[in-house]
């Protein structure tokens, strides 16, 4: 049953969100939900997400080790089945090229080198051309009738 205490609002009349800092009449008027004092209730606090309370971070208090280096080539990584699967798929006829897989969304970064991987078989003669190809890969490639070209 209905009562005049119980009626839901209409579909979509209840649009504007409480305005946060607008007086003490809006119910969130004084400290604007911020709380008390503390540095997140000053204006412009950017406190980053490792950011500890003034203790030592843990990024910090972690002993380094390895080596990282800068000049490191990061590829994007192909496989032979994935080859052979678009072929079957008739994505592809018989040359692939890093355009073409950049179009098909099978690689995302127009940037970062192809790399073609020997995993999975290839039944069908292929024109490859990438950055790199490991050895089982262009001998798979090969074995079927097809040829590999590096950009260079």
């Amino acid at each position: 049953m209905k009562h005049i205490g119980n009626i839901p609002y209409a579909e979509g009349s209840k649009h504007k969100k409480k305005r946060i800092g607008r007086g003490q009449g809006s119910g969130h008027g004084g400290t604007a939900t911020r709380g008390m004092n503390g540095q997140k209730a000053r204006s412009g606090a950017k406190i980053g997400p490792s950011f500890e309370g003034g203790q030592m971070p843990m990024n910090r208090r972690m002993p380094k080790f390895g080596f990282f280096s800068r000049n490191r080539v990061v590829y994007q990584e192909i496989n032979i089945n994935q080859l052979q699967e678009m072929v079957d798929n008739n994505k592809i006829k018989n040359e692939v090229d890093f355009d073409t897989l950049l179009k098909l969304g099978r690689i995302r970064k127009k940037h970062a080198p192809l790399k073609i991987l020997g995993e999975g078989e290839l039944t069908v003669a292929l024109k490859v051309k990438a950055h790199k190809f490991t050895a089982s890969a262009k001998e798979k490639i090969e074995a079927q009738g097809g040829s590999v070209e590096i950009y260079e």
